[in-house]
């Protein structure tokens, strides 16, 4: 007689495909398909969405559940996957079918309006269809939080999260409020000592930018054979662990942020990849929510490649891709240009210590417009008040403010936190591991990162979902999750001495 469990696993294999399916649909969406797709593709990926969740709701899982939660033999992987596919389960049941495939139709809609609409600068015209998805992640969301017994908002933090509360965010974001504020102003006010940094002049032409950027990903450990690599509005990773899809734009006029998005990317694949083998398929063997995710993309493109060391490496290879010369392409000058700190419009341009005022500011937008507090119409005129209130510059449109990110017209609301939450176990991680591995510096300055792979494939990576998030970061430095490590790394990058 087949076991509950084993009939478990063959069920979430079928999801897991279903899932694999619509996460290369939604890629496809945003890089490949001409405008006109639009509409067919909402409808391919409103059935699949529908088909998803008819499976996640059968009429024997909740039974098939129970009978596995108490069957003997189970070893501690496979109980967590069961734990895992009961998270999964409870978020589902919550939400009945019609919603979904409404949610999946009006996420589509809207996030191809917005392409048009921002590049065009007319939040008019977002205002309709995002209103439209808002109404129906509040529903959502309010489902939810009826069925798990918590806060609408925290909910939807759970979905990116699992675990997280606005309780645990509120602690978290105070003290960095309580931080960066003085530190920027102590950080801008030496900045001011030193040499001005030197413009990298050229017309940086997007095949030799993708050429480096390709060979900076191989370096970092990017498989191409189960991976590639395009241009999109917004850079993004996604795809599954066997076929990585990475995007990135590019800036004729200044190269760098379009490397190191690159890096930020990378970072994404490689822990994708880095998932447990024996575990694909199956809940166990998913990435442990966007904390865990962002903080293995910026612990590469933050820790690491913004290092000394990884940019005197980089360097020379500047100078070979882009033919250039003299003071400004030397390892000071490109250092500085990589520890700038400025206070600036856009979030994914921001610098390390700007970067948590960005997701603050979201984090409140956000949690206003899931209570009801806040409506789409009223939503540029309240971003600009709060960017000029946390991050102390105001934006002269809508394509630079309130639009700048894809996250809201795609229906990711409570999302944003995990990127600060991301930067603070980088910091954590990235500590531990020069711990443990005194040389490791060296490895990055000759572009070595083997070694950084296996240790974070060791302690992040392989452990997939096994533990909680906050577990998981305890298990891999010692520590539960905390801003020391980042306050430290801010400290002794930008106020060395």
């Amino acid at each position: 007689m087949t076991s509950a469990y084993k009939t478990l696993e063959a069920r979430f294999r079928q999801m897991s495909a279903i899932g694999g399916a619509l996460s290369m649909l939604g890629w496809d969406r945003s890089v490949m398909m001409p405008p006109g797709g639009g509409e067919v593709r909402a409808e391919q990926m409103a059935v699949l969405s529908v088909m998803l969740h008819e499976l996640q709701n059968a009429p024997d899982m909740a039974s098939l559940l129970d009978d596995a939660t108490v069957e003997n033999g189970l070893d501690g992987w496979q109980a967590a996957n069961v734990r895992e596919m009961r998270h999964g389960f409870k978020h589902a049941t919550a939400v009945p079918a019609d919603l979904v495939d409404k949610l999946s139709r009006a996420r589509a809609k809207s996030e191809m309006v917005w392409r048009t609409a921002r590049q065009d600068d007319d939040f008019k015209s977002l205002i309709a269809p995002m209103k439209e998805l808002l109404g129906l992640v509040r529903e959502s969301a309010n489902a939810k939080a009826a069925s798990f017994g918590v806060a609408p908002y925290d909910a939807l933090l759970d979905g990116f999260d699992p675990g997280r509360t606005m309780a645990q965010l509120d602690v978290i974001f105070d003290d960095l409020l309580g931080f960066l504020p003085g530190f920027i102003d102590a950080a801008l006010a030496h900045q001011e000592t030193l040499p001005n940094v030197l413009k990298l002049e050229g017309s940086f032409d997007v095949p030799a930018q993708e050429r480096l950027g390709r060979q900076i990903m191989e370096t970092l450990g990017f498989d191409f054979n189960h991976g590639r690599l395009d241009t999109s509005e917004h850079p993004f990773s996604g795809g599954v662990p066997d076929d990585s899809r990475i995007t990135t734009r590019y800036d004729t006029e200044d190269f760098t942020p379009g490397l190191m998005g690159l890096v930020h990317e990378t970072g994404h694949s490689i822990y994708e990849r880095g998932l447990p083998l024996d575990w694909r398929g199956q809940p166990v063997g998913r990435s442990r929510g966007m904390t865990l995710h962002e903080s293995q993309s910026l612990l590469y493109e933050m820790q690491a490649a913004r290092s000394p060391q990884f940019i005197a490496y980089l360097a020379p290879l500047l100078e070979g891709a882009y033919g250039g010369s003299g003071e400004a392409w030397e390892v000071t000058n490109l250092t500085r240009t990589y520890h700038r700190i400025e206070r600036s419009l856009i979030r994914v341009h921001a610098d390390e210590a700007t970067y948590p005022l960005h997701v603050i500011l979201r984090y409140r937008l956000e949690r206003a417009m899931i209570a009801g507090e806040l409506e789409v119409e009223d939503l540029p005129g309240a971003w600009n008040e709060a960017m000029a209130e946390l991050v102390g510059v105001t934006p002269v449109d809508d394509r630079d403010g309130c639009m700048q990110d894809i996250h809201w017209p795609s229906g990711a609301f409570g999302y944003f936190p995990t990127y600060t939450l991301g930067a603070l176990a980088a910091a954590q991680i990235f500590t531990t591991a020069r711990q443990a591995m005194p040389a490791l510096m060296d490895d990055i300055g000759n572009g070595d990162f083997k070694r950084l792979n296996g240790w974070l494939g060791e302690n992040i990576h392989s452990t997939g979902c096994r533990y909680s998030p906050d577990e998981t970061i305890n298990r891999a430095t010692g520590s539960l999750l905390g801003a020391a490590a980042f306050k430290a790394h801010l400290k002794d990058r930008y106020l060395p001495g």
